[in-house]
């Protein structure tokens, strides 16, 4: 988890930090409703949302793929679009109760899966669009800062090998980790190697 925060903070109000992590989109939603009066910043990309940002959009939907190692994969997700501009001077960022009162808006109206995967989409007017997930949570005394981590690609079969085996996967692979772990693939996970596709094939 990443704790941020970027503002002095006086000895009798020390940062809360929640220790929350990819978290589903309800078990996020209940962890902001303590702090409705406070403003709530988003994290991403290595800089704070700016005072004007808003949220642009949200989609929760239910899909269904195929993994490289040919398993069906089925998940609900929920995309929180935030469109990070500046505001007007001394404007202040949206409160949390406001950001909630949203999310309520669209639980009613379109329907809100509280399990569902949640990512958030953010970028401003100029660059591109980046995917992340919660990392964090820090409450400051007048403020909430929500940390996001961006999301990676990654091999499932791979991811559940290691979650399986109580191995933390590794960041970024180099050409040796790429080499070793194309042999745990090939051998265990079942990542393009199935009985219907064996490991000397292509995925599928």
């Amino acid at each position: 988890m990443t704790v941020l925060a970027s503002t002095p903070i006086s000895a009798t109000a020390q940062p809360v930090a929640m220790t929350i992590s990819d978290p589903s989109t309800g078990a996020f939603l209940d962890s902001l409703r303590a702090f409705g009066a406070r403003s709530l910043v988003i994290v991403y990309a290595g800089r704070e949302t700016r005072a004007g940002y808003h949220v642009t959009e949200i989609k929760t939907g239910r899909f269904s793929g195929l993994d490289c190692g040919a398993n069906p994969e089925a998940w609900t997700e929920t995309f929180i679009q935030v469109w990070d501009v500046p505001g007007e001077p001394q404007s202040r960022a949206m409160t949390v109760g406001k950001f909630l009162a949203i999310m309520d808006k669209v639980a009613r109206d379109v329907g809100l899966d509280p399990a569902s995967r949640l990512t958030f989409e953010c970028g401003d007017d100029l660059g591109v669009i980046g995917l992340y997930a919660v990392d964090g949570i820090a409450a400051e005394q007048e403020r909430v800062l929500v940390s996001l981590a961006p999301r990676h690609a990654s091999c499932k079969p791979r991811d559940r090998w290691f979650e399986d085996n109580g191995i933390e996967k590794p960041v970024r692979l180099t050409e040796g980790d790429a080499l070793a772990e194309k042999a745990i693939r090939d051998a265990v996970s079942g990542c393009c190697s199935t009985a219907k596709s064996p490991s000397n094939t292509k995925c599928y």
